[in-house]
């Protein structure tokens, strides 16, 4: 579904930095991890059960450990406590891939191409929500741009997670949803979550 089908711009907004390139600083395209190899690391990682015990949990927030990814790609254990969220974002230029491994973690997600730069609010049309329940074993892999939110929706129950991205995530843009609209609240940077 193209971006135009799925959303209409109603205001505008400068970018506010130029787009990441499509691979990192010194490696070379050929060897950049492809969203299968992110998807089998996260999936290898999970199985890894002296590594998901490993992260601590905290019962009120998120917490979360670095790991190293393969072929120059960032990324992280994740532990979620009942009733945590990531809000809607997405990773900008980043591929990636996640999987939950223990618990059972919820990711809605819009199934269109956004614009990447020039606005500030959109209005979606009906059909671009799409809902996941990923238990313990499952995950998924994920483009460019990719708009999502995760959820633990337990209230009694810690879920943990491995995520990849390649490049390492040059930004994070968070948004707000009310209804069929979805507006660009912030665009984060690495100095902001590392």
């Amino acid at each position: 579904m193209s971006a135009s089908s799925a959303v209409s711009a109603s205001a505008s907004l400068s970018p506010p930095a130029a787009s990441a390139p499509d691979i990192s600083p010194g490696v070379p395209a050929a060897s950049a991890p492809t969203e299968a190899e992110l998807l089998e690391f996260v999936r290898r990682s999970a199985a890894d059960a002296e590594l998901i015990a490993s992260l601590p949990l905290d019962p009120e927030g998120r917490t979360w450990v670095r790991l190293s990814g393969p072929k120059g790609s960032e990324a992280w254990l994740i532990g979620w406590p009942p009733g945590s969220g990531t809000g809607w974002h997405d990773h900008a230029d980043s591929i990636g891939a996640f999987l939950t491994a223990a618990g059972e973690l919820t990711e809605n997600s819009l199934a269109a191409r956004l614009p990447t730069d020039g606005w500030k609010t959109l209005e979606l049309t009906d059909d671009v929500d799409r809902r996941r329940r990923l238990p313990a074993g499952r995950g998924r892999a994920f483009g460019r741009h990719h708009v999502h939110e995760v959820l633990n929706e337990s209230t009694d129950r810690h879920a943990i997670s491995v995520h990849a991205y390649y490049p390492p995530l040059p930004q994070i843009r968070r948004y707000s949803r009310a209804g069929q609209t979805l507006r660009l609240e912030q665009v984060e940077r690495p100095e902001d979550w590392q």
